[in-house]
């Protein structure tokens, strides 16, 4: 009596301790489960892929590394990496890191890395200088996107001729028909002034447009452009996608959106789910880097 009793015991400490903690789930646009070697198959067959993320989910950015991996083995290294997170004028020092010509405090010390770079873009980087990849700092400078937000658009037509090299080609087109900036707009309620709010939206704008124009300059036939961006320049088709599909309509392009979820087995959310190409569904309590 007292083995059953403690098999019984050991049977409900095994049940307990073998319980499946769920990390992470991709969907395609239909709501059906996809496994990461699909994915990677099938990321392998476009022109630009759009790899969103949370800035400070830690298992975002795992992700983002192992499906460069895989795709870079897919493509037979025939990839091209690009970032929000490093902005054009500061791509001769991403250069100079990715040829070997700095070290990592070189690089630290002379161009403007977010705050989180060691934990989560330093492997993406690292991976790129192994393999010999491009890496494409996409984004505008942040100067003049603030710039843009507290003196409007239109002040960007002062700057040097310098200084336009590192933005979209002017003028960039703004307007609240791109998929969410007319959510941006409602966030800064009823009460915010009309040139106050354009100027915020017309911010992103610059951002979007310079990160697309930056992919399109930067793309090679036949390789795979993968872009790492906060999930917002992506989400809902809009953003940077919205941009290049101004430009270049033809080119094939995928974006990975990313949502969180309260539930353990990561089902697709009942609600505040617009879903994109792929869908990253990953837990509320994952691990913040920051």
């Amino acid at each position: 009596m007292k083995n059953i009793f403690i098999a019984i015991l050991l049977a409900g400490f095994c049940s307990l301790s073998a319980q499946d903690f769920k990390a992470y789930q991709f969907y395609d646009k239909k709501g059906k489960e996809v496994k990461t070697e699909r994915l990677i198959k099938e990321l392998a067959e476009y022109d630009i892929v759009f790899f969103g993320e949370n800035h400070n989910s830690s298992i975002n950015h795992w992700l983002q590394l192992k499906v460069t991996e895989g795709v870079f083995q897919k493509k037979n290294g025939q990839i091209i990496l690009g970032a929000e997170m490093f902005e054009r004028d500061n791509q001769a020092q991403l250069n100079q890191y990715l040829e070997g010509k700095f070290d990592a405090k070189t690089l630290k010390d002379s161009a403007r890395l977010w705050n989180n770079y060691a934990t989560d873009y330093k492997p993406l980087v690292d991976f790129a200088k192994a393999k010999k990849l491009n890496f494409i700092a996409t984004n505008i400078p942040r100067k003049y996107a603030s710039q843009t937000a507290k003196e409007g658009l239109e002040s960007l037509n002062a700057l040097s001729e310098k200084e336009k090299t590192y933005i979209a080609q002017l003028p960039i087109k703004v307007t609240l028909d791109t998929p969410g900036y007319q959510e941006m707009k409602a966030m800064m309620g009823d009460h915010a002034e009309g040139t106050k709010v354009m100027n915020f939206i017309s911010a992103q704008a610059t951002k979007d447009a310079t990160m697309a124009e930056s992919i399109l300059k930067s793309m090679q036939a036949g390789k795979t452009f993968i872009h790492y961006n906060g999930n917002y320049h992506s989400k809902e088709f809009g953003g940077i996608y919205w941009y290049i599909k101004q430009k270049n309509p033809n080119l094939k392009m995928a974006v990975i959106s990313v949502f969180e979820s309260e539930d353990p087995e990561l089902k697709v959310p009942a609600k505040d789910y617009i879903p994109t190409d792929f869908n990253l569904i990953i837990p509320a309590d994952m691990t913040k880097t920051f």
